[in-house]
């Protein structure tokens, strides 16, 4: 490590930045990687009274409006335990919109350091995901407590499941702000339509329904839903955690989950993956046209 990594980001000698070692270079310079997360931690809760707590808060009242709603106003709670089922799913959906958004906008808003530092253009993105996964850590403290209160103990399968969805979600989400960052920086109405985009993601899972009323509203097509990897991830998480809070968590695996869970689950990281080799290789062939665009 030279002597001026150990200087603050804004403190980091003025050079000529390169990125040619892609996401590679991102976690070789894992130092840097952790000043970005750092202070974009710190940049969100400067001057807030509450601080951490807010990542509390807003999942939390999110949490309630659909409990609300979606279980009391229209009634959709027959669905058993269903306030654990969606809030397994609401952290999942946070984790990715909050990635996707974040990142998004990442290079744009970071323009000073993209132009001044010698870092992979790609940290900014990643250090956007890895913000996001540090605020899924109380939604999984509040999300654990609801469970055993409920006499849920975790299994292997379940704990595969969680692995794969947050597995699925990161690489996915990572991908997605590659992509959206660059084209952003070119167009700044990309920022806002991701924000649009986001809104339906909700309504594309099953979170506020249970997966049961997609496979009998749309026989033979469930294939099709299931091609969404964050739908999957959505599945893997509530098979993690709220199928084991049901009474009976073999028949509610066997009715409420699709077959072959932890294989599509798979699929759906192998298919994040390639979307993030693909995202990689337009990012390195437009990252030379970024600072003069910024």
């Amino acid at each position: 490590m030279t002597d001026t990594e150990h200087l603050p980001v804004s403190e980091q000698p003025l050079v000529e930045p390169s990125a040619s070692n892609g996401l590679l270079g991102v976690f070789s310079r894992r130092y840097l990687l952790r000043l970005l997360v750092r202070r974009e931690i710190s940049a969100r809760y400067q001057g807030s009274f509450l601080g951490l707590l807010w990542s509390y808060i807003n999942p939390l009242s999110q949490f309630f409006i659909y409990w609300f709603i979606m279980g009391k106003l229209i009634g959709l709670d027959k669905t058993e335990t269903y306030p654990i089922h969606v809030f397994a799913a609401l952290i999942v959906v946070h984790f990715f919109v909050e990635t996707f958004n974040a990142g998004t906008r990442s290079i744009v808003r970071n323009k000073a350091l993209v132009k001044k530092m010698a870092l992979p253009r790609e940290m900014f993105p990643v250090a956007s995901m890895l913000v996001s996964l540090f605020h899924v850590g109380p939604q999984l403290i509040i999300l654990l407590i609801a469970c055993l209160a409920t006499g849920w103990s975790p299994d292997l399968v379940g704990m595969s499941a969680a692995l794969l969805a947050f597995g699925i979600v990161m690489v996915l989400g990572t991908a997605l702000a590659l992509l959206f960052s660059t084209a952003n920086v070119f167009f700044r109405d990309f920022s806002s339509a991701v924000s649009i985009l986001t809104n339906f993601v909700r309504f594309g899972v099953p979170m506020i329904y249970p997966y049961t009323l997609v496979a009998d509203r749309f026989r033979g097509h469930t294939d099709l839903y299931l091609a969404n990897p964050i739908a999957d991830a959505v599945l893997l998480m509530q098979r993690a955690f709220w199928v084991g809070t049901t009474n009976d968590p073999a028949a509610t695996a066997l009715v409420h989950m699709p077959d072959h869970l932890l294989t599509r689950g798979l699929i759906a990281l192998g298919a994040s993956l390639v979307l993030l080799v693909i995202a990689q290789l337009v990012f390195t062939r437009l990252e030379n046209k970024i600072p003069e665009r910024l």
